[in-house]
């Protein structure tokens, strides 16, 4: 497909990327909550909590909602999209991934960027209900990448599941963490790691013969984290083995459902190669698209709605369900 032309023109000072990230992030209100919630159990003794918004009792098609590094259902841009989608006529189920919804989850293992079994199960749970006939899957960040590597990495993609969105995505995770890591994103990445390391806090007093109080302490960066905990705890070799193995950029060509992946030239989180220019040239799926402002998650406009929901439900609705 050819590279897509972006209608999204950021207002004054929120052309700045890091003043549209974290206002963003952090300063913007929502007006929206979910209905219920579903645990859904998993085949390995675990959970994961589900929020589920609905638009009618009897509606057919939902999109599912997958959060960033850190986040969760109720993040002021999981809530953002989900009002946007609900009030157009969708059911929307927003994931929580392991240990993100206020409970910690069972096992030693939590969530990390390629964990696909995990969303497989999501969408087995509302297959199960035998209502919806379209199901719409919406990434950001992390999330983004778990997507992608989904649809990349599956044969046979559930016929209910027809188009795909993913924001601001960091389709090589070692590369991005190398940008992270960066002077001018100190601030980012130290917030980062004070949340990674108070959660694993608290998973040391419940598996202390797995990690100790000691080595958490000494992990001084987002790579020390992922070196100590992400890539042992969930069956790597070691960070390189993680990132390689999960970052999306390997899947890309795989993918077989239309899919819009949405990064701003100016996201400081994203290294060159979440820009796959000539991945998205020689795909007749992927839907490559790159504003030249919108920060990390900021695409903020003038009304109340912001650029990424409201071209995330133009590209999702255009898709003609078969």
């Amino acid at each position: 497909m050819p590279i897509l032309k972006t209608e999204y023109k950021a207002p004054g000072i929120f052309r700045n990327p890091h003043v549209s990230s974290i206002y963003a992030a952090t300063l913007r209100k929502v007006d929206f909550s979910f209905h219920t919630t579903d645990r859904i159990e998993l085949s390995d003794g675990d959970f994961l909590d589900l929020e589920r918004g609905f638009y009618s009792p009897k509606n057919d098609k939902i999109i599912i909602l997958l959060h960033g590094l850190a986040g969760n259902a109720n993040r002021p841009y999981m809530l953002g999209m989900a009002k946007q989608f609900q009030h157009n006529g969708w059911d929307v189920a927003s994931m929580n991934f392991r240990s993100c919804s206020g409970e910690m989850n069972r096992l030693y293992r939590s969530y990390h960027g390629g964990a696909t079994e995990d969303l497989q199960a999501v969408i087995k749970h509302l297959q199960q209900e035998n209502q919806y006939k379209e199901i719409g899957l919406i990434g950001f960040s992390l999330g983004g990448n778990l997507l992608l590597k989904y649809l990349g990495e599956q044969k046979d993609i559930p016929s209910e599941i027809k188009s795909a969105v993913a924001v601001s995505t960091p389709c090589d995770l070692g590369a991005s963490l190398e940008e992270l890591n960066k002077t001018h994103n100190f601030l980012y990445s130290k917030r980062f790691l004070k949340n990674l390391k108070k959660e694993l806090q608290l998973r040391q007093t419940h598996f202390p013969e797995k990690i100790s109080k000691e080595e958490i302490t000494q992990c001084n960066s987002l790579l020390a984290i992922d070196e100590l905990y992400t890539s042992k705890a969930h069956g790597f070799k070691n960070a390189s083995d993680y990132y390689k193995k999960c970052s999306c950029i390997g899947f890309l060509p795989n993918i077989t459902i239309p899919t819009l992946l949405l990064n701003a030239k100016n996201d400081s989180f994203l290294s060159p190669n979440s820009y796959p220019t000539e991945i998205a040239k020689n795909s007749e799926f992927l839907h490559l698209e790159t504003p030249k402002h919108g920060g990390h998650v900021g695409y903020i406009q003038h009304n109340k709605a912001y650029y990424h929901e409201e071209r995330a439900l133009k590209f999702i609705t255009q898709v003609k369900p078969t």
